[in-house]
């Protein structure tokens, strides 16, 4: 079994959300270690002609994921995650619109100074870096979630709600025994819910 994974999100996602809370309750369960890395849905999109709407959401979302490239640069992945799941809930969970705020509020929740959101604009470029380093790895027509582990890696799973328990350790190993099989590409079928919390 795995013994590390990498994880790329977008921390504005819904669903890349809902794949973190079962890729953390497998890491506890089997002892793995994730390493968390920044992903932006605008810089995916940049030059793609897509809906007005969206283009607003994944826009408002690069100053987010600036921040997190910064930490991830300044404190490393455990401190992503920790400010990932301060965010994700009040995002997600919460419901709350993302703000200033609402981002000062997990900042601090998650032990940070202040501080540490002012001079985001300089991890652009690490930022791209994390972007483009995940499409190496998966390939083009992605987003997120991404998961990396053993030199494979993959878009998803995108699932709502999230299993738990034994079925959460199940869905694991029907993803590793795809990604590890040869010549596996596309396993898909079209989303008859929205995401849901729990």
């Amino acid at each position: 079994m795995s013994t590390h994974v990498d994880f790329w999100f977008d921390a504005t996602c819904p669903w890349t959300w809902i794949t973190s809370r079962w890729v953390e309750e497998v890491a506890r369960a089997r002892d793995f270690e994730v390493t968390w890395h920044p992903f932006s849905l605008a810089i995916l999109n940049e030059g793609k002609d897509i809906d007005a709407e969206y283009r607003a959401h994944v826009e408002q979302g690069r100053g987010l994921s600036l921040l997190f490239q910064k930490v991830a640069d300044t404190h490393g992945s455990e401190a992503v995650a920790s400010l990932y799941t301060e965010v994700g809930t009040r995002l997600h969970n919460q419901s709350k619109e993302l703000g200033s705020d609402v981002i000062a509020d997990a900042v601090k929740a998650a032990g940070f100074p202040e501080a540490i959101t002012n001079g985001v604009e300089s991890s652009d470029e690490a930022l791209r870096s994390s972007v483009a380093h995940a499409l190496e790895l998966v390939g083009d027509e992605v987003g997120v979630p991404i998961i990396a582990f053993d030199g494979v890696a993959f878009f998803g799973p995108v699932i709502s709600p999230a299993p738990h328990g034994q079925a959460a350790l199940d869905l694991w190993d029907g993803c590793v025994a795809l990604a590890r099989t040869p010549g596996f590409f596309e396993l898909k079928r079209t989303r008859t819910t929205g995401p849901q919390f729990d």
